[in-house]
């Protein structure tokens, strides 16, 4: 067991915000492609407040927003849903003329986090429907090279809880249910806790019918292995026993599209000796050895998969398992937060994993929080992607004002947007989450969801790349 430590501690000014975390950075992006740009900056400078108290965001950057819900959909289906969530951007077609001088355009597929209980449900649209009294799922905008929004639909309805996901390799959305209900359970017509594939064209189409092999469980983030085709995934439950990490092995790996309905085998992530991640705390921590053991019953017909029996040894838990993202030869994971009064080994607002599978190593790459000198709740990581520039975007979910943070590879946190919409009190305000950040395959945006009100932003300026 090898650890490197570094402490970064950035304030952005705002009253109350700030950011500390342990750990080498520069282990985050070697090997992968942003690795080889001009990373490593200092960011853009302060937070300018913003006169529509919508998005504040460093000087020289400006935003526009594409999506509020409420609003109606452009494909008069009904009303933008609510609770904005995860979201991935893809590339479109390029056009030589009209709408965006001549750059492509970009598809956004955005989850909606909808429980039976949402202030805007997803509209039902015949074919595309899972589950015609659960109130989830996703909307599908096209946007120019503008940011000008084309078209906003739904992409499937019918879903609950729909948190995040990831894109797969043939360029669809594997959206993923937050949720474990059985039919008959709070008004539900079917079972639900599945990953679906969203698609945005002909060629690629919805499939409401859904991924049954790749488990029925609080479903987080998924990542594809680029070289074998092997799926990762994150189950995000706070309460004990905690999740787990998953790995799924398709039948047909790296099939294309509708392949993942071929089925495949569902295990999960074993590190001998440790039965809850949160009990490690010192970055640089490594385990060789990791285990996968297959899961006994992936649908879980009568007990949840992380309450099953996976022999001796049992398995490795980890409360509050979120983003998930593939760079270079490995996956990283997320772990939000972790709290010993609700039954964790450990205290942390946020740790970074990585897993190599050729290896077979898993090393504890980031620490967020207590160890880290100091302690603020709003300080827990969610949605992660990488940036053109070399480094990361982070989304904070927690207390307090909320925040998208840039972590460099040479170790530099700073701030990059920070939520003005209040939707508490004047005495007791409060600001709603970021989620979905992304980048359009140009690199030339930045896209980004406000939770609630559900908003998604496109967020322009002078990236360095």
């Amino acid at each position: 067991m090898s650890t490197s430590r570094r402490q970064v501690l950035a304030r952005t000014g705002a009253a109350g915000a700030a950011v500390a975390f342990s750990g080498a950075l520069s282990e985050l992006f070697t090997g992968t492609a942003a690795a080889q740009a001009t990373g490593g900056r200092a960011g853009y400078g302060p937070l300018v407040p913003d006169p529509d108290g919508l998005l504040d965001l460093p000087k020289g950057f400006r935003y526009k927003v594409l999506s509020r819900e409420g609003d109606q959909l452009r494909s008069g289906e009904g009303k933008v849903p609510s609770n904005f969530d995860g979201m991935a951007a893809f590339a479109g077609e390029r056009r030589g003329h009209g709408h965006g001088h001549g750059r492509g355009r970009t598809w956004l597929v955005r989850n909606h986090e909808n429980r039976m209980d949402s202030r805007v449900p997803v509209p039902t649209v015949e074919g595309l429907t899972y589950d015609p009294e659960a109130e989830g799922g996703c909307t599908v905008l096209e946007v120019d090279g503008d940011n000008d929004v084309l078209t906003e639909r739904v992409g499937i309805a019918g879903t609950s809880t729909n948190c995040a996901g990831g894109p797969s390799l043939w360029g669809t959305w594997l959206t993923c249910e937050e949720t474990e209900f059985r039919a008959g359970e709070e008004g539900y017509t079917k079972d639900h806790g599945f990953i679906f594939e969203v698609g945005f064209d002909r060629r690629r189409p919805t499939s409401v019918e859904p991924l049954k092999a790749m488990g029925r469980f609080q479903h987080e983030a998924v990542a594809f292995d680029p070289r074998t085709g092997v799926v990762y995934e994150t189950e995000d439950a706070f309460d004990k026993p905690f999740g787990l990490f998953y790995r799924f092995l398709p039948d047909k790996p790296k099939g294309g599209y509708g392949s993942l309905h071929a089925g495949g085998r569902l295990e999960a992530m074993r590190v001998p000796g440790v039965p809850d991640l949160s009990a490690v705390t010192e970055t640089g921590s490594s385990f060789d050895g990791v285990e996968w053991v297959e899961v006994p019953d992936p649908l879980a017909a009568q007990t949840p998969i992380r309450l099953q029996d996976f022999g001796k040894g049992g398995i490795t838990h980890a409360q509050k398992l979120e983003g998930c993202y593939w760079g270079g030869s490995c996956v990283y994971f997320v772990s939000s937060y972790a709290r010993s009064a609700e039954g964790s080994q450990g205290d942390h607002y946020g740790q970074i994993w990585r897993y190599d599978p050729r290896r077979r190593r898993l090393t504890l790459v980031i620490v967020f929080g207590p160890d880290t000198d100091v302690q603020l709740p709003g300080e827990e990581p969610d949605n992660i992607c990488l940036a053109p520039n070399g480094g990361l975007m982070v989304c904070e979910d927690g207390a307090g004002a909320q925040h998208v943070y840039g972590l460099t590879r040479k170790g530099t946190v700073y701030p990059m947007a920070r939520g003005a919409q209040n939707i508490g009190t004047p005495e007791e305000p409060e600001w709603g989450e970021f989620a979905g950040v992304t980048f359009a395959p140009d690199g030339r945006t930045m896209y980004v969801n406000c939770y609630t009100p559900g908003t998604t932003f496109a967020v322009t300026g002078p990236w360095k790349h």
